[in-house]
């Protein structure tokens, strides 16, 4: 799948859920921005990275081929505020109809676990799944496997995390004590992909991964590191990768907007999950899912589709950690950073 914009791009894993676009042209002309929604996909990429970095960061096992995170990233028109909705992997989806790229076989819609259309149809068929689901057009995707999510982090010098809990997980051995720690790629990979530290399973570990965000971009604009065109060119070629042409990224314009990142606060980045009614009834064919609430869900989607902020302006809720197994309705990036 590929989707042209005259001046679009994200600055990747550690940006592109806190992302701001500079204005397109075209034919020379200045036009006014519009709003731009990008779908952020962690893929569950393990076969990217060593046998040894697989022991050492205990991400062994086999790989599903299918998107362990899954992030809606709204930017509004004016580039005032940016809204990040996680969608949890186990999520029930129909999957719209499609053609097979192998053999061109026409397939119906079908249920499935949302993170399994890309293992079906990549991520084409991933971006019509949740268009399909929230009424959303996406404009652009990124893909992010465990190679490139590890080297990114290294080249910005790791990102600093903090708790005030133990994180102790069996899975992947993470294992913090409560207070602030700096994490380089390897660390950092094991700490968003814990989903067994707490009863919150997958709800918990995507509230790690908004605060790693949050966290990421707050050292990177105390580095400076987001007006370095030098070293945010290498991480731009680290994230974009192979996949650079087919997601029509360029990395020196990605560079720019990294420098625009400047000017956008965490209070002004939202994060939730989308709303949760609970647990369906497990089926033989895929399994345990979640079911979306959907009147909830349909009520937070409208409002990203007419550009509108989903906190009031006063607003600014304090999360609980860990969230509650119906997912968490949005906070402020300011909530999430390390104090």
């Amino acid at each position: 799948m590929k989707r042209t914009l005259s001046s679009l791009a994200i600055p990747g894993l550690v940006l592109a859920t806190t992302a701001t676009l500079l204005g397109s042209s075209a034919l020379h002309e200045r036009q006014a921005p519009k709003a731009l929604n990008i779908l952020l996909m962690g893929t569950d990429g393990r076969d990217t990275i060593t046998a040894a970095e697989k022991r050492k960061f205990h991400a062994g096992g086999i790989a599903c081929n299918c998107t362990d995170v899954l992030m809606l990233v709204h930017v509004s028109a004016r580039r005032d505020h940016v809204s990040v909705v996680s969608m949890p992997r186990d999520s029930y989806a129909d999957i719209p109809p499609y053609r097979d790229a192998p053999n061109g076989e026409e397939r119906p819609s079908h249920p499935l676990k949302i993170n399994g259309a890309y293992n079906e149809g990549g991520p084409a068929l991933t971006v019509s799944t949740v268009e399909s689901m929230s009424g959303m057009r996406i404009d652009r995707y990124l893909q992010v496997d465990f190679r490139r999510f590890i080297d990114a982090v290294n080249d910005v010098g790791g990102v600093e995390v903090c708790t005030s809990r133990t994180l102790k997980d069996s899975a992947t051995k993470l294992n913090l004590k409560p207070g602030s720690h700096r994490l380089d790629g390897g660390p950092s990979l094991q700490y968003v992909r814990s989903r067994h530290v707490d009863t919150s399973a997958d709800l918990g570990r995507i509230q790690r991964q908004h605060r790693f965000l949050v966290n990421a971009l707050r050292g990177l604009r105390a580095g400076k590191a987001l007006t370095d065109p030098v070293g945010m060119a290498r991480v731009m070629d680290t994230l974009l990768g192979k996949g650079q042409v087919e997601q029509g990224f360029d990395a020196k314009e990605l560079v720019q907007l990294a420098a625009a990142l400047e000017n956008v606060p965490a209070k002004a980045i939202e994060f939730t999950t989308v709303p949760i009614a609970g647990f369906n009834e497990t089926r033989p064919d895929i399994g345990s899912t979640l079911a979306w609430d959907m009147e909830r869900a349909d009520a937070m989607f409208a409002k990203l589709r007419a550009d509108q902020p989903l906190l009031k302006a006063d607003a600014d809720p304090v999360p609980k950690d860990p969230p509650g197994l119906k997912g968490y309705g949005p906070v402020r990036g300011s909530s999430l950073t390390c104090k």
